[in-house]
């Protein structure tokens, strides 16, 4: 059984979550026209607002001690009365489908009890599949699913109490 561990990044590792989000991006132009740069790294803007937004708490995701990817908690929500909303949630390939994922999210949710929305592009059908089994557990006492359209593209929200 692995070690999974979950902690909230400081100040000097900043630079290790932009660097992250290269693989982020890289896993969305998949479903996203992105376009890698001349030096081979996508076009992406860094983020300084979004990280010192009091609202956004970044975590960096370790497994047996090795940097495994990040997720962010923010209140950047698209339905009313949400507060809490995963921004970012990546986990490098090799630890997809070990319950990795499933671990971060189920510990965020009992840190920060009060109204989420989890969203997903539509498009993104490994994150479609993982939300679709892992809600119901999350959820016992249910939670309410939307279609809407972010920015031009379909995506599926859910809203629940934690």
């Amino acid at each position: 059984m692995s070690s999974i561990e979950l902690h909230a990044a400081q100040r000097d590792e900043l630079e290790t979550l932009e660097n992250l989000m290269q693989f982020y991006t890289y896993d969305f132009s998949e479903w996203l026209p992105l376009k890698l740069g001349e030096h081979g790294f996508f076009n992406i803007q860094p983020l300084p607002d979004y990280w010192r937004n009091p609202a956004t708490r970044p975590f960096l995701v370790r497994v047996d001690g090795e940097l495994a990817g990040f997720v962010t908690v923010d209140n950047e929500t698209h339905l009313p009365g949400a507060r809490y909303n995963i921004g970012y949630l990546f986990i490098a390939r090799r630890f997809r489908g070990q319950g990795v994922a499933r671990f971060v999210v189920s510990t965020l949710l009992s840190r920060f009890p009060g109204q989420w929305q989890i969203l997903h592009l539509d498009a993104n059908l490994g994150a479609r599949a993982f939300w679709t089994t892992v809600m119901p557990d999350f959820c016992p006492n249910g939670f309410d699913q939307h279609q809407q359209s972010i920015k031009g593209l379909p995506c599926t929200l859910y809203r629940f109490s934690m």
